[in-house]
């Protein structure tokens, strides 16, 4: 046992002397991972090594000292208290919002957010247009309402392009569970809504009259496969989770998007039980990134993200542990967009893991958000939420809120990137608004940021084996891929004891988080660390285990999922300033205040207002108009 740490309570941390004084207090530290880098035979070799008795333990302690996890979990003195699950103090009310009550139905949500939207008028807007652009569901209920095409022969194309995906070799299927049935089936019933529909206006005032649903009917939306969508079985990304979990109903954020007339073609392939960073999976086969098919979409939800930026659907539901998302490209933090409220996934969802939408532009995920948006009664008594809200976009109030904003950007986190091109692109975009807007970038501090990968590891970690162990026997455990085994080896390694204390630092860094928030409205960083990374041919039967490439895929994302922060990533990739040196997307990550969906959703939708051409995707469907 080494010397005993003892770490100064956290109201006591000076933060300048963080940025200035590093004799007393640590400054940011770059954390590199120390862990091998194997993929193939060699995964099965060591997970075999780790699942033996003696040899095992040996191997994970001297990897948990190699990451200095060991000395912060069992050498500390950590004098906060525990914190289990999010706690916030009160929060000040947002301007300039449009409140939704949680208690009405999904209908009348839906419609209370496309008040808050600007007024469509086709004759003004990029339809007329050649430079490309993902078409948003506005869109598709003009064509719909026109008479143009319908749910049913958008359905085929739709069909047709996941069965191409399907029929690939090797195979890089987008869905794991589809029915073109029942598809087929769906969009015959939303068709006929708009054949019976007297009247629909797109604006001013956005009302549809008549039999259509809202303004998502007939929309095409994918179902992450860990989230319950009847009668599709859920898999969670495994050949055998179905067989110990019936599927009898929907969840109720798929309940609610069914409500407004929503098609769902399916469950959306992921990485197996989320348990990584890429979107390998070796049993389903590996969703490949629409933008260059040798790279990975991310992960966990690779699936949603992938089928999104593929034009193939205008939204999809993922869950993100802190896995790359964000906030969620996983794919979609590199060209598209991810929403994240604390909303619970049915399956295996603990403390850490939350579900949003994913889509192609701001206003669909206001949309998608207004129909799923509420709290379970547990999260209502214990976390308090405030009523949600959304911005109201058309007030004349916008344009002076997003002047008056200060955005609070950590320099040195900022930069802590593999790719210079991600920092220097992000920046540049981060200038563009201010000079565009007038909003001011204040430079801030946050303490122990390395912390919150220990944090997120021991939490997320626990919570993942808690849930999933009940469910280990008749050999399922040896049904799973060994890149999964390796990571549930080093989650049952830790003890009440780690866990404990990973909450102990939970406080301490949402109360960093919380003393920056009172001289900022948000938080930016990039949102990955890297771009899509490249998929080895020899991780494609077994999986890999690389946490260089954990690391920079997560490293901006975990402060969402451990402290409960809304968050939202964005395609920096929209704007002209915007692509890596290999041409692959940015995504920029804009972290709110607790319950500030709105004010993050007000920013992402200005910064989205800034985009000149959006690069078109190596593999896209044109499926609206069949092309």
């Amino acid at each position: 046992m080494g010397k005993k740490m003892f770490m100064l309570p956290a109201t006591q941390v000076d933060f300048a002397k963080v940025k200035y004084d590093p004799g007393e207090i640590e400054v940011y530290k770059k954390v590199v991972s120390a862990a091998p880098d194997m993929s193939g035979l060699w995964v099965w070799i060591f997970v075999k090594l780790l699942e033996m008795p003696f040899i095992g333990s040996l191997i994970l302690t001297y990897l948990k000292k190699q990451n200095k996890i060991q000395q912060m979990l069992r050498e500390t003195v950590i004098p906060e208290p525990p914190m289990f699950r999010p706690e916030f103090p009160p929060q000040e009310p947002e301007r300039g919002v449009v409140c939704l009550e949680e208690d009405n139905n999904p209908e009348d949500q839906v419609e209370s957010a496309m008040r808050c939207l600007l007024p469509y008028d086709p004759t003004t807007s990029w339809l007329t247009s050649d430079s490309f652009r993902y078409w948003k569901i506005r869109d598709y209920a003009y064509f719909y309402k026109s008479k143009i095409t319908t749910p049913s022969m958008v359905a085929e194309y739709v069909i047709s392009a996941i069965e191409e995906f399907s029929n690939k070799k090797p195979p890089t299927p987008l869905l794991i569970s589809f029915d073109a049935e029942d598809v087929r089936k769906q969009a015959a019933a939303s068709t006929l809504r708009f054949q019976e529909v007297d009247a629909w206006s797109c604006y001013p005032v956005h009302v549809y009259v008549g039999k259509a649903l809202s303004a998502l009917d007939g929309i095409f939306m994918a179902i992450k496969d860990d989230i319950d969508c009847y009668p599709h079985p859920s898999k969670g990304g495994t050949t055998w989770f179905h067989e110990v979990h019936t599927v009898k109903r929907d969840a109720v954020s798929v309940s609610r998007l069914r409500s407004c007339g929503v098609i769902l073609v399916g469950k959306a392939n992921m990485h197996e039980m989320g348990q990584g960073t890429t979107g390998n999976n070796s049993k389903h086969g590996t969703t490949r990134n629409p933008h260059d098919p040798e790279r990975y979409t991310g992960g966990s939800s690779s699936g949603p993200a992938a089928i999104v930026a593929s034009g193939i659907c205008s939204a999809a539901l993922g869950t993100d542990g802190g896995d790359a998302a964000v906030k969620d490209v996983f794919l979609t933090k590199w060209s598209g967009v991810i929403f994240i409220r604390i909303l619970r996934a049915l399956c295996g969802g603990g403390t850490v893991e939350i579900l949003g939408p994913i889509a192609s532009n701001v206003e669909d995920i206001m949309l998608v958000y207004a129909a799923i948006l509420g709290a379970s009664p547990d999260d209502k008594m214990s976390l308090r939420p405030s009523i949600p809200c959304l911005p109201d976009l058309s007030s004349h109030e916008n344009s002076s809120i997003l002047g008056s904003m200060r955005l609070g950007k950590y320099t040195e986190w900022f930069n802590d990137v593999f790719s210079p091109d991600i920092s220097t692109k992000c920046e540049d975009v981060l200038n563009l608004l201010s000079e565009t807007h007038g909003c001011k970038i204040v430079e801030v501090v946050i303490p122990e940021l390395h912390q919150l990968r220990t944090c997120h590891l021991v939490s997320i970690g626990s919570e993942s084996l808690a849930s999933l162990t009940p469910h280990f026997h008749n050999g399922n455990y040896k049904r799973l891929t060994p890149d999964t085994r390796t990571n549930l080896a080093l989650f049952g390694s830790f003890t009440a004891t780690d866990y404990v204390t990973a909450q102990r630092l939970r406080r301490r860094l949402m109360y960093y988080h919380m003393e920056v928030f009172k001289m900022v409205d948000v938080i930016v960083t990039p949102t990955t660390g890297m771009t899509a990374p490249l998929i080895r041919p020899s991780a494609l039967k077994s999986g890999e285990t690389n946490l260089k490439v954990t690391g920079n895929l997560m490293r901006f994302v975990l402060a969402g999922n451990v402290l409960g922060l809304p968050a939202i990533s964005i395609p920096v990739s929209t704007l002209k300033i915007g692509y890596d040196k290999q041409g692959l997307p940015i995504g920029l990550q804009i972290i709110g205040r607790p319950w500030g969906e709105a004010t993050i959703l007000r920013l992402a939708a200005a910064f989205e207002g800034l985009h000149a051409e959006t690069k078109k995707p190596a593999s896209y469907f044109d499926v609206l108009k069949g092309q």
